[in-house]
């Protein structure tokens, strides 16, 4: 389980590929950017842009994970050599829950619509698929990428569900949401909540 505060910005920096058939993962070494390693140990879970992966090899400021290509398929930023990742280490039972409770599986795939500066802080607007939008609410919790944040408004459309949040400017500085522009493609988990309220909802 992770919370959705965002650790630290890491990188990226070798992507190998498991096999060389089609449905072959890749090998994923991550620096760790700020992101402590030292109380790490191998089978420990990091969540990278929000999905939660086993940790499989690691130095002082480095780690490798394998991911499949299920992941691969169903999540962005995560087979790109290079490129900048949101880290956060897995919850511990007596950690500050800071977010909400998330559990590092994407769910879905949101396209940016709006990313613009509003005064001090940045309006952020995604479209989520329709089967996800039913679990966005007002003021309710949603993962983008790994963080933590909550929903302004939610307005459904032919194509899905577009929602608000408000980035206050600390979370655009220390997290890769700083890069976002309209058009690009965000991970996306829904609140732990809404999910059983669901179930339990429609069980006969």
């Amino acid at each position: 389980m992770f919370t959705g505060i965002v650790a630290a910005v890491g990188r990226i920096e070798q992507v190998t590929p498991l096999g060389s058939e089609p449905e072959a993962g890749v090998r994923l070494t991550v620096s760790a950017g700020g992101l402590a390693l030292a109380d790490v140990e191998l089978g420990n879970s990091i969540a990278i842009q929000g999905a939660c992966m086993t940790v499989v090899q690691k130095s002082a400021d480095a780690f490798d994970v394998d991911v499949s290509r299920e992941s691969l398929n169903k999540t962005v930023g995560l087979g790109d050599a290079g490129a900048q990742v949101n880290l956060e280490k897995a919850l511990r039972a007596h950690d500050r829950l800071g977010g909400h409770l998330v559990s590092g599986h994407v769910d879905g795939l949101g396209v940016v619509s709006k990313f613009e500066p509003v005064g001090e802080s940045h309006e952020l607007r995604i479209v989520a698929p329709k089967d996800i939008g039913k679990y966005l609410a007002y003021k309710g919790s949603v993962t983008v990428n790994g963080v933590s944040l909550t929903v302004n408004a939610v307005s459904d459309r032919p194509d899905g569900c577009e929602f608000s949040i408000n980035l206050i400017p600390h979370t655009v500085e220390v997290t890769t949401l700083k890069a976002l522009k309209a058009g690009a493609k965000v991970n996306l988990e829904i609140d732990l909540i809404a999910r059983y309220v669901e179930r339990m909802m429609s069980a006969s």
